[in-house]
């Protein structure tokens, strides 16, 4: 197998440093002198990058297949970021060609919790691991296909992506390339992991509570969360549907252009479509900080240090930024997003004792999912449906808080990435449920809200771990996040960081 030729490094190299290198006074801040123009190199390339030299001729898709290939089964072995490996079908589909899009002939994976025809879905757990192979695509699968991705696999998930660490017990835990004891967040952590070592330039995800966003806080990446109905697929606009589908990327550019391939044009989409958007804004914002977590809870120093020195840049780029406080009962919230998340554990659960011809025991479910199927049983009459009509009052309220912000930046998290189990599925229920609400309490109101957020590598800890920043804006409103995110990206560049376990 070949790898990446030596003069596709050094284009490769070249082409991200010309990105890099935007005049400031395109950032919206021209009296600052950024660091952009002396950023480090990318150690890797981006998509954007892999798909030119494809187009180029510089490299073969076959080349960029098989170099991949390496790279996985080189660290597959230390970070189990795969559960289903497709590298026959991968090969065969670069010999013969003929794919079109932005990122025609890139490698790619699909996360376990989507359909992708010719392999099964397992959703993480035991409970499916005689699944049949998906006869169709998820749309949104369909869509990034379009964009001409070749897919060498389906990546790791927590069973059925109910948590933010990704240590399935159906397939052991996914480990962090920046320190392999520690999580690579969820439920996209598969993704994460394998992007940040360098397995793939972007891989899918998908985001229901914080899983586009949490994996990419823990693993240095780019990881943006798109308005409930802009992409492929995601035409439910209730304030039930919570998941939406992207990617965790390394690259601003890679993400807002896969946004673009993906991007609904139909005559129902609820938004007018942006297209790929390309650079930073002039616009100078009203930015609002929160620091503590929905219960309250103030995040740890390094957590913190990640979040002051981020308002610092914000101030420094001219942005007007100013305090700001939850416009919810973030209390009663936290409780109506358990109950609502425990409802469709529920369902899981049944459809898994349907399929097994009784009820699931641990060998084949996970304790975190069978006691969030309990806690639905066990619930007064019409406590979901109450749950859901407070769940739509807090998304007309986080709407209302855009009267006074464009922005909201605040933690992902209150800790950097943490000890694998910690939050796994199998901590008792109550102990579990505790440090969940400690854990996470900043992500879950944009995915009831269906709103636009976003988390991007600002940060690492004084012991090498990455430490997301995160951002939020009113729903539709993704354009002005993917304008930030440039600004952010070329006054703190990221791309030069790499994991201690990478390609």
């Amino acid at each position: 197998m070949t790898n990446l030729t030596r003069r596709g490094l050094m284009a490769a190299s070249a082409a991200a440093s010309a990105v890099a290198a935007t005049p400031a006074a395109a950032l919206g801040w021209p009296g600052r002198k950024t660091a952009a123009a002396a950023a480090p190199a990318p150690w890797t390339p981006d998509a954007t990058t892999v798909a030119a030299m494809i187009r180029s001729k510089e490299i073969s898709p076959l080349e960029a297949v098989e170099a991949a290939i390496r790279r996985s089964e080189a660290l597959q072995p230390t970070l189990n970021f795969m559960v289903n490996s497709d590298y026959d079908r991968a090969i065969d589909a670069a010999k013969k060609g003929g794919q079109t899009g932005p990122f025609a002939g890139v490698p790619f994976l699909i996360k376990d919790l989507n359909d992708y025809a010719g392999m099964p879905t397992r959703n993480g757990s035991a409970g499916s691991l005689a699944a049949p192979p998906a006869t169709a695509n998820d749309p949104w699968v369909d869509a990034a296909l379009k964009a001409g991705f070749i897919v060498i696999g389906k990546s790791a998930s927590p069973e059925f992506g109910y948590l933010p660490t990704t240590e399935p017990l159906a397939y052991g835990p996914t480990r962090n390339p920046w320190n392999t004891g520690r999580s690579t967040g969820g439920s996209s952590g598969g993704a994460a992991a394998a992007t940040a070592a360098g397995v793939v330039t972007m891989a899918h995800a998908s985001d229901g509570g914080g899983s586009i966003r949490i994996p990419a806080a823990c693993c240095g990446l780019f990881g943006f969360k798109p308005s409930r109905g802009r992409l492929a697929g995601n035409t439910d606009m209730r304030v039930i549907a919570l998941s939406v589908n992207h990617v965790d990327s390394r690259s601003v550019r890679d993400s807002a252009a896969m946004f673009a391939a993906t991007e609904r044009t139909d005559a129902d989409a609820p938004y007018r479509p942006i297209g790929f958007i390309e650079k930073a804004s002039r616009k100078k914002l009203r930015i609002g900080v929160l620091s503590a977590s929905g219960n309250g809870r103030e995040p740890d120093a390094e957590v913190r240090a990640g979040l002051d020195d981020a308002v610092k840049l914000l101030q420094a780029m001219g942005h007007k930024v100013s305090e700001a406080a939850w416009p919810i009962d973030s209390a009663r919230f936290g409780q109506d997003f358990l109950t609502l998340w425990s409802a469709g554990a529920a369902m899981d659960i049944a459809a898994m004792s349907k399929a097994l011809g009784r009820a699931p025991d641990t060998k084949m479910a996970e304790p975190f999912s069978l006691g969030m199927a309990e806690l639905i049983a066990k619930a007064p009459e019409g406590a979901v449906d109450a749950a859901i009509g407070r769940l739509a009052q807090d998304s007309a309220a986080y709407d209302g808080w855009f009267s006074k912000f464009d922005v909201i930046v605040s933690p992902v998290l209150t800790k950097p990435p943490v000890p694998l189990g910690f939050v796994s599925g199998d901590v008792p229920f109550a102990e579990l449920s505790a440090r969940l609400t400690d854990y996470v309490g900043y992500t879950p109101l944009h995915n009831i809200a269906g709103a636009p957020a976003m988390s991007v590598p600002l940060h690492w800890t004084a012991d090498g771990l990455p430490v997301g920043v995160h951002f939020a804006a009113k729903a539709g409103n993704d354009a002005i996040l993917f304008q930030l995110a440039y600004a952010l990206e070329q006054a703190q560049p990221w791309a030069g960081r790499k994991p201690g376990v990478s390609a």
